[in-house]
C-alpha cells in the first residue's frame, strides 16, 4: 500500500483507526496552507461531472504519493479562534473531500463508501478513518457534523462529497477562501441542475428534493416554507424558483444513489 496510512492496534468505534496524515505540529496558519497541489490531482483526475479516476489514480505511486503529501501538509495546519472564517471553512471542505478520497484509493477497486462502513464492529470509514489536526484527530463524521455543520452554511451540504453518485460533484478545484463564496453558490446551483437531484413539476405544484435537503433539514431552515425559501435563490428555472417561494408547493424526495462516483461505472 502506498502512502503514509497507518494501522494502529485499537478499537475506535468498532474498527481500527486508520490515520490520513501522521500527527505533526501545528506549523502553518490556516490561510497559508497550500492548497494547489490538491487542485492540481483534481484537475488531472476529476471530469467535470465530478466523477473521479480512481483507478488510475490509484494505478500511480507518484500521485498517491502527492495526495498523502498534501494530508500531511492540512495536518500541520494551525487554527486559531481568530483565524479568517472563509479561509478555515475551505480548509475544512478540502480536508473531507481529500481524506475521503484517499480513503476510497485505500479500498479500491470498490463500488460504494457504504462497503467500508460496518455499523457494529469492524472499520468504518465515516469514523476511523482520521485527520490528525492540532492534536485532534477528525474523522470524516466530526469533520461534517461537528465542525462544519455549526459554521451555518447550508451550501456546505453541496460541497463535501461522500464519493457517491447521490453527493453532490466533486469540484475539481480546491476551494479557496477568497473565492469561497461564489465557489459554494457555483456548486449548490450545479447540484440543482441535476434532475437526479432535484426535479420541478409545477403543473402538480411539487419539488423532488434530494435527500440530502431531509437529512440536514435543520440547516436550511425550521420550516419546510424556510427550507424551500433558503433553495430557491439555486434553483435552475424561475418556474421552480416561482414555486418554492409560493408557499404552495408539494415536496417529495428522491431516491439516493450510493454507487461510487467512479469514472469507469
Amino acid at each position: 500500500m502506498f502512502g503514509t496510512f497507518v494501522l494502529l492496534a485499537y478499537p475506535v468505534s468498532g474498527g481500527p483507526t486508520v490515520q490520513a496524515a501522521r500527527p505533526t505540529s501545528p506549523t502553518t496558519a490556516v490561510e497559508f496552507i497550500d492548497h494547489r497541489e490538491w487542485t492540481a490531482l483534481l484537475q488531472k483526475y476529476v471530469d467535470d461531472a465530478g466523477m473521479v479516476d480512481y483507478q488510475a489514480w490509484k494505478a500511480s505511486a507518484a500521485d498517491i504519493a502527492a495526495l498523502d503529501r498534501y494530508l500531511q501538509q492540512l495536518a500541520g495546519a494551525r487554527i486559531a479562534a481568530n483565524s479568517p472564517q472563509a479561509a478555515v471553512k475551505a480548509f475544512w471542505i478540502n480536508a473531507y473531500n481529500a481524506v475521503t478520497v484517499r480513503g476510497i484509493l485505500r479500498e479500491y477497486p470498490t463500488s460504494s463508501i457504504r462497503n467500508h462502513t460496518a455499523k457494529l464492529w469492524g472499520y468504518n470509514i465515516w469514523k476511523d478513518l482520521k485527520l490528525p489536526v492540532g492534536g485532534v484527530e477528525y474523522s470524516l463524521d466530526d469533520i461534517e457534523h461537528q465542525v462544519l455543520r455549526p459554521m451555518g452554511d447550508s451550501r456546505v451540504h453541496f460541497a463535501i462529497v461522500c464519493a457517491s453518485i447521490g453527493c453532490p460533484p466533486l469540484r475539481n478545484e480546491a476551494y479557496q477562501a477568497d473565492q469561497l463564496d461564489a465557489q459554494l453558490t457555483d456548486n449548490a446551483e450545479k447540484f440543482f441542475a441535476d434532475p437526479k437531484k432535484f426535479q420541478a413539476d409545477v403543473s402538480r405544484s411539487t419539488l423532488s428534493l434530494s435527500p440530502i435537503l431531509q437529512w440536514f433539514e435543520k440547516d436550511f431552515g425550521a420550516s419546510e416554507t424556510a427550507r424551500l425559501q433558503t433553495i430557491a435563490p439555486l434553483l435552475p428555472t424561475d418556474e421552480a424558483r416561482r414555486l418554492a417561494t409560493s408557499g404552495a408547493a408539494n415536496v417529495l424526495y428522491l431516491e439516493y444513489d450510493w454507487g461510487l462516483n467512479d469514472q469507469r461505472r
